[in-house]
């Protein structure tokens, strides 16, 4: 029994894939006789031909958000890091000497300039550097 063109009429009338459409052996006479599109309708509704579940699975669109300039993190590097926290570091301690009156506007400036160079490797050094000034100026 070829029920091909059955299936066919079924595909067109239902508009789904020809795998999901499915004839129930026993009523396969009932099928047969099926001429319009009409007929398929009333044989998918008394259970006839049956129509087989989507198998498979769904693609879900995402939506491809674009990272924006703030929030790129860039790993720092360590030298970079070691430099900042010398320098305030330096700098701070500079200034506090300024404020107590140990060494001028003038020294200041010029040991600002030796730290941004990288001139003193601790805040000791630095201590020794303004204890040499001290005798140099006396």
């Amino acid at each position: 029994m070829n029920l091909r063109s059955k299936k066919q009429l079924a595909v067109r009338t239902l508009k789904i894939g020809k795998e999901r459409i499915v004839f129930i052996d026993s009523r396969k006479d009932e099928i047969k006789e099926a001429l319009r599109k009409e007929d398929i309708r009333d044989l998918v509704a008394s259970g006839a031909i049956v129509i087989k579940e989507i198998k498979g699975r769904r693609k879900v669109k995402k939506r491809k958000r674009k990272k924006g300039v703030g929030s790129i993190k860039k790993k720092v590097n360590k030298r970079k890091q070691e430099y900042v926290i010398m320098t305030r570091k330096l700098r701070a301690f500079a200034k506090e000497i300024e404020a107590q009156g140990k060494i001028t506007k003038d020294e200041l400036k010029e040991i600002r300039k030796r730290i941004r160079n990288r001139d003193f490797k601790s805040k000791a050094h630095l201590k020794k550097y303004i204890g040499e000034l001290k005798k140099w100026k006396h």
